[in-house]
Formats: structure tokens, C-alpha cells, sequence
């Protein structure tokens, strides 16, 4: 720790805090956690899962940088160094009183599902996907605090009281343990929820609570998952009266149908039938990002657009087609060299050659993601007010099935403006 100059505080956790540092060597800030924990030797520091997720996962532009640990064997004292971030999403949204930019939303969301892919993909899971762990430099995002990951293949039963509790998928508050990685998408759909309407879907006050503002607003699952769930909770009796919710779309009008789907499908009760982070991804919500995305790749092969930011994507979104012109033309001389090539050489012409004015469609991502299905464009998204005077009276609303009307909720309403601390409660991690 002698390598840093301690600058503040920047927050704190159940196991650690973290406090924003400047290394004497490099003159750079960073981010240095503290873990509250001592270590009694280098092995079981090794062995931390945090740490070894990190070095598993990295690099990725999506994924905090772990910079190096530091560890005292005398003291067992043990700090991981990151790099420093401006803010998290909760801090980004905190006191907001007017919606976020709809193009900004899908781009952040269009990052973290990025993030979790790759999570995925490499065999671990978060467990505790939330805004304060999504961590923002301007418009580019990354996940944060792995402290709670899991290994996808390792035995069940898990830990019950994993996530935090606003965030928490079904299964995991209906079961004794039984989950996997799709509860990550279920804490996706939360915070998705939120930066848009700017106040939590499921701010439950107890794992009960919890569940009935879920049946609430989404209603209760066929008969078929509760049996399942109840062959795996012994915690809890699982009785609850069939009910419909109110429903998402009456909580988010003036949002795109292909937004509410999406939303929809990430908060699916079942987690077998609940989206995948790779399907989401190829969402027709995120059309717009994912071609752009393609093209950019396109136009790199033939060395182009190598100025344009890969790690934003409203970047490349509004960039794109500054090159298009230009990089056409650059293909069309490319195909004619070709062929007269193939000419020169007495060789066959190949079959199925590159049509220019079709280069996004397909797919030559490095993930393997499979070739987009053929959907048709849909008319250019023209953003609404969200809820109306809300914003300006700092009053949320929240829709009574039975009284056919809004209500206004205070607990809500001084989350928007005054954020969590108004609440007076603790979120239970």
C-alpha cells in the first residue's frame, strides 16, 4: 500500500471498502479494495474467487481490470487494485427527475449483456447483478464485483441468500439453492426497469414482500413451476393464490413494444424459459447497435474505421455511416482486382461473390454468434415522455388493478429524487 497515495473514501461493503488512490510510480488513480477478511496465507488468497474469475475473464472491454494484488502475510491484510471508475449506474440515476436518453438505455444495456455473455460463455456466473456493480466512464460500462460469482458447473445446492434482495430472481427466493446462471438475466431485467423509469420494479422489504410485488405486477406462474419450485424448498410453504399482474407495459408507456418485449422476456418467472444473455443480445431491441456493430467489423477487414471507439457503441452507431461512401467503393475496387485476377490466372470465377450494398448482413462476430434471423425494420423509435407530470411533482405512480387507477407511493417517489438513503432500510446482499 506504501505504492499509493489514499485519496477518500469512494464506498463500502459488508467484506470491503473502497477508496480512491493515486500510485506514486505512475501518477495514475485507481481504485483499491480493501478487504475487511484476514488471510492467513498466499494460497488462500489465490484461491479467492473474486480473483479467480478476474484472471479468468480478463481481458475484456466489459469486465472491470484487475491491476494487481496486494497481500501482507504478517497482518493477513489483502487489497485488489482496479482501475478507477467515474461512477455506477445507481450513482448515474440518483436524483434524476428526467428520463435517461432512450439511445443511451440500449446502449448500456447492449454492454452489459456483453459483459454476462462472456461470463457465461466461460463458465460463471455473477450472482449479484445490480447499478451499484455496473460501473460507468462516460457512456462506456463495465461489471464490477465478483466477490459472489459461481462456477455454472459446480453442485447445487447454492447459497439462498446470495443476491441482493430487490434484484433477486424467483428461484432463488423460492428454493433452497437451486438456481443458475439465468438469475443473472432476471437482476438484467431489474435494472433495466430501473434506468428507465428511474425507481426499482421489486423493492421488497423481506423475501415474502419480495415475492408478492413480483406476483403484483407479473402475476403467478402456471401451476407446473411452483411444483417444481416446491420440490426443492423446504424454507418455505409456496401457496400463493392465483393472481394477474398489472403488468409491465401500464409501468413503462411511451417505451417501444420492442423495449417491453425484451423486458418481458428477461423477466420470465420460469428460468428455463427465460432469455439467454447471447439470444438477448440479438434482440430486434438492439438491431440498430448489432448491425452497426457488423459493419464496423466489415469495413475493418479492408482497413477502415479504425478510428471509431470499439467501446461505445453509440459511437460506432453515429460514426458508421460517415465511412460508408468510402469503404463501398473500397469493396467494389477489392471484387474487381479479384476477378480480374481470377481471369489473368485461367481459374474459375467464384461463386457467391460479396454484394456490397448488403454487407451488414452477415454476422462474422468473433463470438460465433449465429447469422441474424431476417426481421423487418421497424419505424425509427421517437422518444416519449416517461409517465407523464411525474417528473416534474417528484411523484412516482404505481398502477392499482383493483382501484383501476394510479396510486401514488411515497417509498418510490423519494427514491427518485432523494435515492436509497431516503428509504431508511438496508438492501440485504
Amino acid at each position: 500500500m506504501n505504492q499509493y497515495k489514499l485519496v477518500g473514501k469512494k464506498g463500502e461493503g459488508t467484506f470491503s471498502e473502497v477508496i480512491k488512490s493515486q500510485s506514486f510510480k505512475t501518477g495514475n488513480y485507481v481504485a483499491i479494495k480493501c478487504m475487511k477478511n484476514k488471510f492467513t496465507s498466499i494460497d488462500q488468497v489465490n484461491h479467492l474467487r473474486e480473483i479467480q474469475a478476474l484472471r479468468k475473464l480478463s481481458p475484456h472491454k466489459h469486465i472491470i481490470k484487475l491491476i494487481e494484488v496486494l497481500y501482507d502475510e504478517p497482518t493477513g491484510r489483502l487489497a485488489l487494485v482496479f482501475e478507477l471508475m467515474e461512477q455506477n449506474l445507481y450513482e448515474h440515476i440518483k436524483g434524476r427527475r428526467q428520463p435517461l436518453n432512450p439511445q443511451k438505455v440500449k446502449s448500456f444495456m447492449f454492454q452489459l449483456l456483453k459483459s454476462i455473455d462472456h461470463m457465461h460463455r466461460n463458465g460463471i456466473f455473477h450472482r449479484d447483478i445490480k447499478p451499484e456493480n455496473i460501473l460507468l466512464n462516460s457512456d462506456h460500462l463495465k461489471l464490477a464485483d465478483f466477490g459472489s460469482c459461481k462456477g455454472i458447473y459446480s453442485k447445487h445446492p447454492y447459497t439462498e441468500y446470495i443476491s441482493t434482495r430487490w434484484y433477486r430472481a424467483p428461484e432463488c427466493l423460492l428454493t433452497d439453492g437451486y438456481y443458475d446462471q439465468k438469475m443473472d438475466l432476471w437482476g438484467v431485467g431489474c435494472v433495466m426497469f430501473e434506468i428507465i423509469a428511474l425507481f426499482p420494479l421489486f423493492p421488497g422489504t423481506n423475501e415474502l414482500d419480495q415475492i408478492h410485488k413480483i406476483h403484483n405486477i407479473l402475476g403467478t406462474p402456471s401451476p407446473k413451476v411452483f411444483d417444481r419450485f416446491r420440490k426443492q424448498a423446504t424454507h418455505m410453504e409456496i401457496n400463493f393464490p392465483s393472481k394477474h399482474g398489472s403488468g409491465i407495459e401500464r409501468l413503462l408507456q411511451g417505451q417501444t413494444k420492442e423495449c417491453i418485449d425484451l423486458i418481458k422476456m428477461l423477466l420470465v418467472y420460469d428460468p428455463e424459459e427465460r432469455i439467454t444473455a447471447q439470444a438477448a443480445l440479438k434482440h430486434e431491441y438492439f438491431r440498430e447497435l448489432y448491425e452497426a456493430e457488423v459493419t464496423q467489423k466489415n469495413f475493418k477487414r479492408i482497413g477502415c474505421c479504425q478510428s471509431i471507439d470499439d467501446d461505445n457503441p453509440l459511437e460506432i452507431t453515429k460514426r458508421i455511416d460517415e465511412f460508408k461512401p468510402q469503404n463501398q467503393t473500397n469493396l467494389k475496387q477489392t471484387q474487381i482486382h479479384q476477378t480480374k485476377t481470377q481471369k489473368n490466372t485461367g481459374l474459375p470465377l467464384l461463386q457467391g461473390e460479396l454484394k456490397v450494398d448488403k454487407i451488414t448482413q452477415n454476422h462474422d462476430s468473433d463470438d460465433g454468434v449465429d447469422k441474424l434471423p431476417e426481421i423487418k425494420r421497424k419505424k425509427k423509435y421517437d422518444p416519449k415522455s416517461i409517465y407523464g407530470k411525474q417528473y416534474q411533482s417528484s411523484q412516482a405512480y404505481q398502477f392499482s388493478s383493483k382501484a383501476g387507477k394510479k396510486m401514488v407511493i411515497g417509498l418510490q417517489a423519494d427514491y427518485i429524487v432523494y435515492g436509497k438513503k431516503a428509504m431508511n432500510q438496508q438492501v440485504l446482499g
